[in-house]
């Protein structure tokens, strides 16, 4: 049996469990283990996990797992949790750099738990009859909807995720209608495999296909099922985008001790 200590955090209702890797204590943990861990039966319950972990060149380095165990890509909301539990750990000094699977991101701390979150540059936007396809550290198809509340997002979003195109590598599903000042998102996350109360890169890449025709600064309220986000960036040709923040709650809801085998 192996005791780890870990740390449960949420942003906007994407849950994590997240462990202090700096020393390597936990490289020992296996995908079914990380499975396990984040079952909502049988072990803590989350959408994924997250290992902080050491680097030479930055402040610290993410290392992300989906709730199915396997390594994944860049994980949104994840990043901005991470970052707010590096700030907890005594790690930085409010403004941060580190290294994710896609590159490197830059984020910073403004009051309790409110992060803002560098993305990676957009430039490529796969523009189709009735949807949108872009990567923003994960792979994400984008559909504009009449009524997002009344969406099956479950059977709808495991449609398109293992239809002929997607269904080796998979894809997260986004589906948005435009709301107030700005857009509602509902997303099926693969990795998951289900409807989360909210994601990151998701929401981002929805801001972005929700922009208008003129190159200039947009910032985009978002409201997901789990709360409020805003997706800031500047959009610099018809299908780029720089500068692309990720800004919204982390929360740290517990900690514990667990024993696993």
């Amino acid at each position: 049996m192996n005791q780890i200590h870990f740390y449960k955090y949420q942003g906007t209702g994407n849950d994590f469990v997240i462990m202090d890797n700096r020393e390597g204590q936990y490289n020992w943990l296996t995908d079914e283990q990380v499975h396990e861990l984040c079952d909502r039966r049988f072990g803590i319950g989350a959408d994924g996990l997250m290992l902080l972990n050491n680097s030479e060149d930055y402040d610290f380095a993410m290392k992300y797992y989906n709730a199915d165990g396997r390594e994944g890509t860049m994980c949104g909301n994840g990043g901005r949790c991470l970052v707010a539990f590096a700030h907890k750990m005594g790690v930085g000094n409010g403004t941060f750099s580190f290294i994710a699977v896609d590159g490197p991101h830059e984020a910073t701390i403004d009051g309790d738990n409110w992060v803002n979150l560098k993305m990676q540059n957009v430039d490529d936007v796969e523009h189709g009859p009735l949807y949108y396809y872009l990567n923003t550290g994960s792979p994400h198809f984008v559909k504009f909807v009449d009524d997002v509340q009344s969406t099956d997002v479950f059977d709808e979003g495991r449609k398109i995720r293992y239809n002929e195109r997607f269904a080796e590598v998979g894809t997260n599903v986004n589906f948005v209608q435009p709301f107030e000042n700005g857009i509602f998102v509902r997303t099926y996350e693969r990795g998951v495999e289900d409807e989360t109360y909210s994601c990151g890169t998701g929401v981002t890449a929805a801001a972005l296909t929700f922009a208008g025709k003129e190159e200039q600064e947009y910032v985009i309220p978002v409201q997901t099922l789990g709360g409020q986000l805003e997706v800031k960036f500047i959009k610099t040709g018809e299908r780029s985008f720089e500068d692309i923040w990720l800004c919204g709650p982390a929360t740290l809801v517990f900690e514990g001790q667990m024993q696993i085998r």
